[in-house]
């Protein structure tokens, strides 16, 4: 994985299952919610820890300032939903609808997302750490202004991406496709591209290439 080690979330092995149900203290662990759907919840500092999300559906849904440690979502619906300013560490999406999910001014740290659809994601002024994004489609999403240490694309469908004011110092996107990126020019210093790839920036940036 381009020499980034992702540490998987640390879960037990049959965790029960419950429904998801407002509590006063809004504290969630060792836990399995399921075939359901959470609707219309708009919670402040909800936290999760050690809990598998299973073909759930987050239906407008704002749960700001989320705490989420060992978790893993599977084959659920997050479309639109604000996990912005969050705390999300050791953490996968997997087959996962995160159409416009925002993830804004949020921390995260040994996350994996595996087989997503996130076009139009929101990811402005995160900081990502140790954080891969494999076979993922995140047309018009946005990266503006983030911190990145350790992160890879791979085989993700990135066109008309923002990553302005982005460093994509040592990114590997040579296996990534994408007509068009937002980018500034000392955002692309260090990132790796294939030779069509690199076409491409130089036609952006106005050059005249000769064949």
């Amino acid at each position: 994985m381009a020499g980034i080690k992702i540490q998987k979330p640390k879960m037990a092995h049959d965790l029960p299952v419950e429904p998801f149900e407002v509590k006063e203290e809004l504290y969630y662990d060792r836990m399995t919610i399921k075939d359901c759907s959470i609707f219309g919840e708009n919670i402040h500092r909800i936290t999760f820890d050690e809990v598998m999300f299973q073909n759930v559906v987050f239906e407008e849904v704002s749960f700001k300032n989320i705490e989420l440690t060992d978790c893993v979502f599977d084959h659920c619906d997050l479309s639109n939903a604000d996990f912005s300013e969050g705390s999300i560490h050791r953490v996968e999406f997997k087959n996962s609808k995160m159409l416009g999910t925002n993830f804004s001014d949020s921390s995260l740290g040994n996350v994996r997302f595996d087989k997503c659809q996130g076009n139009l994601s929101s990811f402005g002024f995160a900081k990502l750490k140790q954080v891969s994004f494999e076979d993922c489609s995140l047309q018009n999403g946005d990266f503006f202004e983030c911190d990145f240490q350790k992160v890879a694309f791979e085989r993700c469908s990135l066109n008309e991406v923002n990553f302005a004011n982005t460093s994509l110092d040592g990114v590997d996107l040579s296996s990534c496709s994408f007509d068009q990126l937002q980018v500034s020019l000392d955002s692309l210093r260090g990132c790796i591209v294939n030779t069509e790839q690199a076409i491409g920036f130089a036609r952006i940036l106005g050059l005249e290439i000769k064949e």
